[in-house]
């Protein structure tokens, strides 16, 4: 839970986070290394009212728009990758929980700084009794779910008759076994471990279906008419998944501009790396692609700001351009480690984690870049988008 301080509202919100980098960057190894966002820095961010981005007024919450929420996961990311994206992950599910029946967010929001985590991997199931569901099964890649107060769990419906239905179920993470079972390269640090439901019970106030949320279609009756949750779930983790990419690329590019200045090129005569035309070359470039994704990113989020109608071509536009974005980020960041010499390759020097860090993002499959386009370009040539995920 938030310390009494803190604040009531979003204003200065960007500034309070970019205060935070120097002590979450301070910890970004650490974070690495224990494979989850370290208790303290949950504690500040919470304090500095992260999590409330996305939790309705009614609660306590900000509803913050948009650009704002570009702007504060960006500062995040530009110090430490997995916290930032363990922020994103509880952003995008506070956001989800408001669209479930009014009920359920009276349980679930008892708090203005409660986090929530989930997935949409239907690998559990879920069998429907007379009020609700019992459900079963592992689901993998709960980011952050050591810290999460409730976890939005993905099950699906088996029918005989046609594909399985989906639901995003409530469930307080109390009931759900963690297993300790994140081991991986690239954002190391979001504990995005496997979590387990044996014979959980959940009501069926506590049920959401995905297919008619797709639709725009969602059961809360308080935020029904809201624009702010009238803005589509999938478009929105666009909104959340650039800024990722983007902070990792600005902490990149500033770590390589302060290093130029300080070491020197090895078997050559520059003395200094800033002093070498190759370098110049290479920060130049770098600094049009980030500037070339930070346009893009501006784009994209005044369209889904502007509010409804989205069309299918706009929706499956914005969804490249988001994974354009990480291309490009992934690009800025891989120009600077092959520019940062072998002294970067240090497991405390954070370069060599952005590129890690960057990479595992490109590889989400809702983020991955190949996929965005292949989608966005069958919708140019007049197909379907071999996806219900726009």
């Amino acid at each position: 839970m938030a310390p009494p301080s803190a604040p009531s509202s979003d204003t200065r919100l960007v500034e309070r986070l970019r205060a935070l980098g120097p002590f979450l960057r301070e910890r970004a190894l650490r974070t690495e290394q224990e494979r989850r966002v370290p208790d303290e820095v949950v504690a500040a961010l919470t304090e500095a009212g992260l999590y409330r981005m996305n939790v309705p007024r009614r609660y306590g919450g900000y509803q913050t728009p948009p650009h704002t929420q570009v702007d504060a996961i960006a500062e995040v990311a530009a110090a430490c990758g997995s916290t930032a994206f363990a922020t994103m992950i509880q952003a995008g599910c506070a956001f989800i929980a408001a669209l479930f029946p009014d009920e359920a967010q009276d349980e679930i929001f008892t708090s203005p700084d409660i986090r929530v985590g989930g997935t949409l991997v239907p690998d559990a199931t879920a069998v429907a009794t007379g009020d609700g569901y019992v459900v079963n099964g592992a689901s993998g890649f709960a980011t952050g779910c050591r810290h999460a107060d409730w976890h939005l769990l993905t099950a699906r419906v088996e029918s005989g008759d046609g594909p399985p239905e989906v639901l995003w179920t409530a469930v307080p993470m109390a009931e759900l076994e963690i297993l300790d079972d994140w081991y991986v390269t690239g954002l190391a640090g979001t504990g995005s471990n496997s979590v387990v439901a044996r014979d959980v019970v959940v009501p069926a106030h506590r049920v959401l279906p995905v297919g008619p949320l797709l639709g725009g279609a969602f059961p809360s009756k308080a935020n029904a008419d809201d624009p702010f949750y009238r803005m589509p779930v999938l478009l929105m983790f666009c909104a959340w998944a650039a800024p990722n990419a983007l902070g990792l690329a600005r902490g990149a590019l500033a770590d390589f501009t302060e290093r130029i200045h300080r070491r020197g090129i090895t078997y050559t005569f520059h003395r200094r790396q800033n002093e070498a035309t190759v370098t110049h070359l290479q920060i130049a470039e770098a600094a049009l692609k980030l500037s070339s994704a930070e346009l893009l990113t501006r784009d994209f989020v005044a369209r889904i700001e502007a509010g409804e109608p989205y069309s299918q071509e706009e929706r499956a536009r914005i969804r490249a351009q988001s994974g354009y974005v990480a291309r490009l980020c992934k690009e800025v960041v891989d120009l600077v480690a092959s520019a940062s010499g072998a002294s970067s390759l240090h497991r405390e020097d954070p370069v060599q984690r952005a590129v890690r860090d960057v990479q595992a993002l490109n590889l989400h499959s809702f983020v991955n870049p190949a996929t965005n386009l292949e989608i966005y370009g069958r919708v140019l040539s007049g197909l379907d988008p071999g996806t219900p995920f726009l």
